[in-house]
């Protein structure tokens, strides 16, 4: 049973009220609060009384949200929310200043640091900053230690890049804006890891082929080393028809249950394993049963 918030009352803590800042990327923060869900945060300029523009209307998980603001005046506001209820609102306003490009920093929306993939095309993309003219993506393998020998360095007019690594590995990234007499302090180093290594094939191990069990029955089959999951598929007879919408099914333990079929009917199985980075290995052999 969800506890109601209707009662409640937000804490904003930054930016707090009224202030004065020259500093474009701003942290909206706020107290969490017990039973809340998620937090409605939106940001207009100039205020929520005669608003010109809404910049920001998102839903929020966490207490904090990260967003780049151009020079201006803004009302900010936060309520709590769950299924059934929701606070009112708690309302801040600040004003942010222009600024030497040099006194300001970049965060990239994506990818996040720590990724784990095994797409080949990466999606970097970052925010419009204020007085910025173009940016500059770098990308290493030795963590910027030479900047004259980094993997990548660009220099982009927009504000999204596509990345294809050629080889596995672990890559770090940055970014920073320019104009024609100035740069922005470089954006914390990100990482990110490239695994297009699919996992092992996988052996089923029970019933055996063409055995007769009784439902409801336990397949098995071999636990791979790099998987962190397994795709069951169960097919009715002709090996092509999937027995129901529950398969393909997705299972962290490399054993499963099954309590489907009718007496006499003879069905077909397989599994393939897949990896933290996404990667799907070969299918297994085929194998069959029959219920008994």
């Amino acid at each position: 049973m969800e506890h109601s918030l209707a009662e409640r009352h937000m804490v904003l803590l930054s930016p707090s009220d009224r202030i004065e800042t020259s500093v474009y990327q701003q942290i909206f923060w706020w107290e969490a609060m017990d039973d809340a869900l998620f937090y409605r945060l939106q940001v207009v300029t100039p205020s929520f009384d005669s608003a010109a523009s809404l910049v920001l209307d998102t839903l929020v998980k966490t207490d904090k949200f990260i967003f780049t603001l151009d020079p201006g005046h803004y009302q900010w506001r936060v309520r709590g929310e769950n299924g059934s209820s929701r606070t009112e609102y708690a309302t801040h306003a600040f004003v942010v200043y222009p600024s030497s490009l040099k006194e300001q920093s970049l965060r990239l929306n994506s990818p996040a640091t720590g990724l784990l993939t095994s797409q080949p095309d990466i999606m970097f993309s970052w925010p419009k900053l204020f007085g910025a003219l173009n940016y500059r993506l770098q990308i290493d393998t030795n963590n910027f230690v030479d900047e004259s020998k980094v993997l990548l360095n660009v220099l982009l007019d927009g504000q999204t890049y596509i990345f294809s690594p050629v080889t596995e590995g672990h890559y770090q990234f940055r970014i920073r804006a320019e104009n024609a007499t100035e740069n922005s302090k470089w954006s914390t180093a990100g990482l990110l890891t490239f695994d297009s290594t699919p996992p092992s094939k996988v052996n089923l191990e029970f019933p055996a082929n063409s055995g007769t069990v009784s439902s409801p029955v336990s397949l098995k089959w071999t636990a791979e080393r790099d998987a962190v999951a397994y795709q069951l598929f169960v097919y009715k007879s002709d090996s092509v028809s999937v027995l129901n919408n529950t398969f393909p099914l997705r299972l962290s333990a490399n054993s499963h249950g099954f309590s489907f079929g009718n007496p006499g009917e003879k069905l077909i199985w397989r599994v393939r394993a897949m990896d933290k980075a996404g990667n799907l290995g070969p299918y297994s052999d085929y194998r069959s049963f029959f219920i008994q």
